[in-house]
């Protein structure tokens, strides 16, 4: 059955196919004898197109033999001076010398070899076993299987990774790129290419659609899945005369939020030092904004504070969620006057001030900013 919708963001894809081509070949690597050609049929392709991120893709099965990498038995001399001076680049750029590096997909080890002119130490991973075989024999470090069906990777984990023109191939490449993932050091970085359809759309390549390539990338949908599946992307640049798209990318480390911590501490201790400095009980809060109720309550205002102003009336007369302070009319200032204000009204802090400064005489003003607590005077 045709899939309905995309394989990377599972949004539905547009109802009408892009384009509709009859009688294609079945796949790159299937040649017919001349028994197999009497009966051979050939294939219809749907070219379809993801109503949500984008991305072209086929809506057919994969190809029995999409785990495996088939590369013509030699690379060309051109692509090897390519080759050479890319990963030497990429090595450098990154300072990977002498790290562990894994390439996802690596044939019979026809860019490993290239790959370890530098000073790197490389496992390639291979579903072919043949592949595997002659790489073996060749002195190369291949482990037999496919990505998405190991728990986990034999040498690892990885400081970098790279895997050249295979992803279009995969029927699940978020699994593929989150499984490449969890088999990497934090902040590892990776070199990634697929095949340019920005330059098959600008060339009119009408040609280039084959069972095999089950997915089509532009420069931003190749960016966007890459980042929805835990890369960020730090170059992007067409390369090999414009036909591939080349990406490196670094994993994405989860965020360091400790300095929010530090912060809060430190608010809290200023925030106690100013009260202090006043009679109990006679210090007010102006602003229950949701800034100002959350700073209430991680610096455990609760039973410090007189009451809290604001001017919208369907606050007033209700209580702070949490520390169940009471919010008054400014008014209540005549009423029932404090000696000190800290003004929690964000962008109309400075507004506010002014205002207790004009109508309210003898109140003690400090202002909560970005930084701290600022007292205003």
């Amino acid at each position: 059955m045709p899939i309905k919708k995309c394989r990377v963001c599972q949004q539905e894809l547009f109802s009408e196919p892009l384009l509709q081509y009859n009688n294609m070949p079945k796949s790159a690597q299937f040649l017919p004898d001349a028994v197999e050609v009497v009966t051979e049929m050939g294939a219809d392709i749907e070219v379809c197109q993801c109503s949500g991120c984008g991305l072209v893709q086929l809506s057919n099965e994969p190809v029995f033999y999409y785990k495996e990498v088939i590369r013509a038995t030699a690379v060309s001399a051109e692509m090897t001076t390519f080759r050479e001076r890319q990963f030497k680049q990429w090595i450098d750029d990154y300072s990977l010398s002498g790290k562990k590096l894994i390439e996802i997909g690596c044939g019979a080890g026809e860019f490993m070899h290239i790959m370890q002119k530098n000073d790197v130490q490389i496992l390639g991973l291979e579903q072919g076993k043949q592949s595997v075989a002659k790489g073996i024999q060749q002195g190369l470090h291949i482990e037999q299987g496919f990505i998405e069906d190991k728990s986990v990777l034999e040498d690892g984990p990885f400081d970098a990774f790279y895997m050249l023109n295979f992803l279009e191939h995969l029927p699940n490449p978020n699994a593929t790129l989150m499984k490449i993932g969890e088999n990497l050091r934090d902040g590892a970085v990776g070199l990634v290419e697929v095949p340019n359809f920005d330059m098959i759309i600008r060339n009119n390549l009408f040609s280039e659609f084959i069972s095999d390539h089950l997915f089509y990338f532009t420069r931003d949908t190749f960016i966007s899945t890459l980042n929805r599946n835990g890369f960020d992307v730090l170059e992007c640049q067409e390369v090999w005369h414009e036909y591939s798209i080349s990406a490196v990318v670094r994993k994405r480390e989860r965020l360091d939020l400790s300095s929010f911590f530090v912060m809060q501490q430190t608010l809290k201790e200023e925030i106690g030092h100013y009260i202090s400095q006043f009679s109990d009980n006679s210090v007010a809060i102006w602003g229950a904004g949701h800034q100002a109720l959350a700073v209430m309550s991680l610096t455990e205002l609760k039973g410090k504070i007189k009451y809290v102003v604001d001017s919208a009336p369907f606050k007033q007369e209700k209580f702070t969620p949490a520390t169940h302070i009471p919010i008054v009319a400014p008014e209540v200032l005549n009423q029932d006057p404090v000696e000190a204000i800290i003004v929690m009204a964000a962008s109309f802090s400075d507004e506010v001030a002014n205002i207790i400064r004009q109508n309210y005489s003898g109140i003690n003003i400090s202002i909560l900013r970005e930084n701290g607590l600022d007292i205003a005077q």
